[in-house]
């Protein structure tokens, strides 16, 4: 159960997680020993539960790609994994720039930073990165494993685990031996530009107890989409003109005045380039024989520039920008570990703080294309969104270019602390409990400027912000959500074959924000002046909500023979409620997600063969909808229930120096109850007789298609003193439906149905390797998503799609020291 309360914030930390019992859907493949064990019958070990264990032995649905594996699918981005994981989705506007989601569960319209928590999480080890606005874009090099844990994962992994749990393991320091690694990659999209890599790594023992690990990287993303020449004409609302009444004495539909702009100085082939560094260093300390303590520090900088997203109407991988467009994204992490014993007990500490500077330049200009045609009436009067036309006072008869500039810009903190213990594995008895707490913040900054406002005085419009600056329209807000929790997980053995599971977890968040968002107008707070404070135009949001609830779960686990296991699950997961910056709407309270699930793991001689088949039940789903006349901000609403069904499944053999795997997921989710409109007045959602629902029962959640999978085939054969391969994938997924609401999907349709094949060969011998390889060989042009820049029902028909990567080769060196 799950309840709002208004309570004042915790003083200390409650819990994080109990696992959830799922059955496993995972891949054959991890680090090179692991793989080879893994195609023999030996096991893989994973950390799923926050314990280690045989992979095969697991309760979970899970994917794994080791080490191995990350390297034979040329894995180094969100991308790239996040193609060869069939049970996960995405949308996304380009690098750094995405939202997660499994099984499906996924309304379209996270990603708001005042809106919904996202509905996965991404850890990092033991520590969560998650942050609103999209997934770190984790460079992945000197990678132990991908963990992906598809279901709701809440009971162990925290609020923001609705839908599921990507894990990224990294390679510890190891005090045994020296090792060290290099490698060199040069690629190029066949239609677009060069690119390439460097990576590598030193583990250095600094003595019998201590050891030190450090990796580094560089990387250059050619481009591939062209900006091309264009020109638009603001109509300036030309037209009829409105009634001559003092009420509309200064409407611009009074004028009958074109402007016409060019792109022509940001026309440019292949602009959306990538430049991406950074490093991670480990030290760890063996105390005694059962102390450990392990520092790391982690740094990543991205830079990406233009956009990733082509115009369908202008031509493959074509559009028409008319404003430079950039995303900035620096991070790092500090974390420390410290694992022990007390008697035969496990004792383990994960504390880590995270920041986050993003600084988005995106290509706004197509919001201001849409209002210059767009209008709406109000009691009798005439609006123009933002698209407010206004003399230029250096151009006498001229008008101001109303082209919009966004500058987006978020200072993201995270603060973890997690206390653990967990009893001996090996006894009938095995318990595993603990405390978590989680304070992240986000300061969120955004200015849509049109160039030479500051300095226009027109009488409909109040003084401009204090800065004198030429924004319409700014938010300087900062939000904090803060989590508390504890949890326990017991396992009890009733027989030597049966094992019966429970676990729960209590909760408690704190979300507030503060700060201002509104028009230079002003008009619903005061105006600062230069003489109080000049960088704080104004405060007009100031919103608190919390929540305290339980969650849980229980299964059975039945190991029928040592290679063939069962089991069944039931568990709940949650994410909390939040405020909503508008006066007078309701703040948006939890959704849950009631996960039933059968599954199995077996292995019959050289094959292993793993799946799971589940229902989940969305409740109150969290859920964007944009009142009519509010220029595009989104309130985000309890907007109704949906249901998820599905099947997933992987299969793996060897024959000798024949290896083949495959893996897929089939879901249908679609929305049990009708999505209401938004009342224009009190802008809360509201169910009236006869009007037509937003969203009606029965409408396919977007995003998931009903199927995607992959299928792998790759033969190693012995030459000289090292070993060749060559391998093929072959990756398809289905169409999807690009929006929830019907007017959005009617805006911009759906994507198509799609299918990749990459090819590589290469040889390893002693300590080189050579390889080569052809993504997307044949040429597919598939979509992945469909977006708009501004409120899709008046976007809609500008609408871009972000591309599957088009074909590109390349060749790599490697050098194990």
């Amino acid at each position: 159960m799950i309840k709002a309360i208004r309570t004042a914030p915790l003083a200390c930390a409650l819990l994080s997680t109990t696992s959830l019992v799922i059955p496993v859907v995972a891949r054959a493949q991890a680090e090179p020993a692991a793989a080879s064990e893994a195609d023999s019958g030996g096991d893989i070990i994973v950390t799923a539960q926050r314990r280690s264990e045989s992979l095969q032995k697991v309760p979970l649905s899970i994917n794994v790609l080791g080490e191995q594996k990350l390297k034979e699918q040329n894995v180094a981005s969100f991308d790239d994994y996040a193609k060869i994981l069939p049970s996960v989705s995405f949308q996304s506007f380009g690098p750094s720039q995405s939202q997660i989601f499994f099984r499906g569960v996924s309304s379209g319209g996270d990603g708001l930073h005042i809106g919904p928590l996202p509905t996965s999480s991404m850890y990092i080890d033991d520590i969560p990165v998650t942050t609103i606005g999209g997934t770190v874009d984790f460079h992945v090099y000197d990678i132990a494993r991908i963990e992906a844990l598809a279901g709701p994962q809440g009971t162990l992994f925290g609020a923001s685990s609705l839908s599921g749990v990507l894990r990224l393991i990294t390679n510890k320091p190891d005090p045994t031996a020296f090792s060290a690694s290099v490698d060199a990659e040069a690629n190029k999209f066949t239609k677009g530009d060069f690119g390439g890599s460097l990576e590598g790594y030193v583990n250095i023992p600094l003595s019998e107890t201590m050891a030190l690990r450090v990796s580094g990287f560089y990387k250059k993303d050619g481009g591939y989409i062209d900006n091309i020449p264009g020109t638009r004409t603001f109509t300036l609302d030309d037209g009829p003109p409105v009634p001559d009444t003092p009420e509309n004495a200064n409407d611009p539909g009074n004028t009958a005045t074109n402007k016409t702009v060019t792109n022509a100085a940001l026309v440019k082939d292949d602009y959306n380039d990538v430049e991406t560094y950074g490093g991670r260093a480990a030290l760890g300390i063996d105390l005694d024989g059962n102390w450990s303590v392990t520092p790391s520090i982690i740094y990543q900088h991205q830079k990406a520039n233009g956009g990733f997203l082509y115009d369908p109407k202008k031509g493959y991988l074509k559009v028409t920008d008319y404003l430079p467009s950039s995303n900035k994204d620096e991070w790092y992490q500090a974390a420390l570990t410290i694992t022990g014993k007390l008697s035969d007990w496990d004792v383990t500490y994960a504390g880590g703080y995270f920041g986050r500077k993003v600084d988005n330049r995106p290509d706004y200009s197509y919001y201001s294309v849409a209002y210059d045609t767009y209008t709406y009436t109000s009691s009798g009067s005439r609006y123009h969104g933002y698209a407010t036309y206004f003399p230029d006072p250096n151009n006498p008869g001229e008008f101001l270019d109303p082209t919009q500039n966004a500058i987006l810009k978020d200072k993201y903190t995270k603060f973890t602390q997690e206390l653990r213990i967990a009893s001996p594995s090996d006894k009938p008895f095995r318990l595993t409990a603990g405390a978590f707490m989680q304070i992240q913040t986000d300061k969120i900054f955004a200015d849509y400027n049109v160039k030479g406002f500051g300095s226009v005085v027109s009488p409909i419009w109040l003084p401009q912000f204090a800065d004198g600056s030429d924004t319409m329209f700014r938010t300087r807000i900062k939000r904090k959500d803060q989590d508390y929790a504890v949890f326990a997980q017991a396992e009890y053995d009733i027989v030597p074959d049966v094992t019966l599971i429970a676990g729960m977890r209590g909760f408690m968040s704190h979300n507030t924000i503060s700060g201002f968002s509104g028009t230079a107008t002003a008009r619903n707070c005061l105006i600062s002046t230069p003489s109080t404070d000049p960088a704080v135009p104004c405060h007009n949001v100031d919103k608190a909500s919390d929540e305290s609830g339980m969650i849980y779960k229980a299964g059975v686990k039945y190991q029928m023979t040592p290679d063939v296991m069962l089991y069944a699950t039931v568990s709940r997961g949650y994410r909390p409620g939040g405020n909503n910056r508008r006066p007078g709407v309701n703040p948006f309270k939890s959704d849950t997600l009631d996960n039933y699930e059968v599954g199995w793991k077996t292995r019959f001689g050289p094959f292993t063969l793993n799946g799971a088949a589940f229902y989940e039940k969305w409740k109150k789903l969290q859920f964007g909808l944009v009142p009519l006349g509010q220029n595009g901000v989104t309130n985000t609403y309890n907007a109704g229930d949906a249901r998820i069904y599905g099947i997933e499944g992987d299969i793996a053999a060897r024959f000798g120096g024949l290896i083949l795997s495959a893996a897929g997921t089939y879901v249908d989710a679609k929305l049990t109850t009708d999505f209401c409109q938004v009342d224009p007045v009190t802008k809360n959602i509201v169910c009236n007789p006869g009007d037509p629902p937003a969203a009606p029962k029965g409408t396919r959640l977007p995003i998931m298609p009903r199927f995607k999978g992959n299928a792998t085939a790759r033969y190693e054969v012995p030459v000289g003193s090292g070993k060749a391969f060559a391998q093929g994938t072959v990756s398809h997924q289905g169409g999807t439906r690009s929006f929830l609401t019907d007017a959005d999907f009617a805006a911009v349709g759906p994507t198509k149905a799609f299918t990749t094949v990459d090819f590589s060969i290469g040889i390893n011998w002693d300590h080189y390797r050579v390889s080569a390889f052809l993504d997307n060989a044949f040429s597919s042009h598939g979509v992945l998503s469909l977006n708009s820049v501004c409120a899709t029902q008046i976007c809609g028909q500008y609408s871009r799609a972000y591309p599957t990567t088009p074909q590109m080769f390349g060749i790599k060196l490697g050098y194990d020291y």
